[in-house]
């Protein structure tokens, strides 16, 4: 199944157990929770799924279990986070070998790379494979942007599809609208941004609080894209103190405590990580336990969601 790039794609956890291996029944639990909602695609690996501290065994298991859960109803994506582009190659390969349906990748890890290096290190992957890939731009985070003059020269790939908008600038929707047309899709991936971003034209959302509010998240966005937009309101401003836990250095310790408290996830984390405690996490579970607690009524939204139930 290619992705279409629009709608809902959650950033997915990985779930740990208490002696720190892979815990694939959790995980399983949490991803027939965000089927059930009616999510457009899933990823694995990213920042959430706390790629730098996975080994290649663990993403690959990951892949293989989610391709088989899934079972063709959405496309399964996989975040590379290298900094060799021979090792980001081989990865891609591999991705394609275990059934993966796409890629996300970010720029070269560790090592700021410049325009013509970033650019041949996208090419180099996209040419590499018949994967369709996005390209991850989270300067904030990450340092290196991929700016305009870049995706001009990456279109020339055409595998290379869409973006995960991180830049924190909800601007740069239109520059890229403006300068691409529909070229790209674009896809927000701050969860505070979201909404914002979607009126002003992205296809979709990479979202980090779905992994515990899964159905307020789709409701959100589908509303927001048809228009509905007072309806939207009432959902992101009761959502909004949530989405704030995505933008905080210890979002993946955040939005594991609100999966752990919603009973789809736990807050076991793999260090240097450690798992919050204290009057911080005592903050953080205020904020979600309110929450939780002032959860609001979700409207129906059939037949206004980005994509018609087949073509999922």
């Amino acid at each position: 199944m290619r992705p279409r790039w629009q709608g809902i794609y959650p950033a997915l956890t990985t779930k740990f157990t208490q002696d720190d291996k892979l815990d694939l029944d959790l995980f399983e639990k949490n991803l027939r929770a965000q089927l059930e909602a009616g999510i457009d695609g899933v990823i694995l690996g990213g920042t959430l799924g706390e790629a730098s501290v996975l080994t290649t065994d663990e993403k690959f298991t990951l892949v293989r279990f989610a391709v088989e859960k899934v079972a063709g109803r959405v496309p399964v994506v996989m975040n590379i986070a290298e900094g060799s582009t021979r090792e980001a190659v081989k990865l891609a390969h591999e991705a394609a070998q275990c059934g993966a349906n796409g890629l996300m990748m970010l720029p070269p890890m560790r090592y700021k790379s410049d325009h013509r290096e970033t650019v041949a290190y996208y090419k180099t992957v996209a040419n590499a494979t018949a994967l369709p890939l996005m390209v991850y731009n989270n300067p904030v985070d990450y340092k290196v942007e991929v700016t305009l003059d870049m995706f001009a020269e990456l279109a020339e790939c055409s595998n290379i599809e869409a973006v995960k908008e991180s830049t924190r600038d909800v601007s740069n929707v239109t520059r890229m609208v403006n300068r691409f047309g529909e070229r790209f899709k674009i896809l927000c991936g701050v969860d505070t941004l979201a909404m914002e971003e979607t009126m002003l034209g992205a296809h979709g959302w990479v979202a980090g609080l779905v992994c515990a509010f899964p159905r307020e998240t789709v409701t959100l966005f589908q509303l927001t894209k048809a228009g509905k937009i007072q309806e939207a309101l009432a959902i992101y401003r009761w959502f909004l103190p949530l989405l704030e836990l995505d933008i905080h250095p210890k979002l993946v310790q955040y939005i594991k405590l609100a999966e752990q408290e919603v009973g789809l996830g736990s807050e076991y984390v793999r260090a240097p990580r450690l798992a919050l405690q204290g009057e911080e996490r005592e903050r953080v579970q205020e904020i979600i336990r309110k929450g939780i607690a002032q959860r609001p009524k979700l409207p129906s939204v059939a037949g206004v969601g980005s994509l018609a139930p087949n073509e999922r």
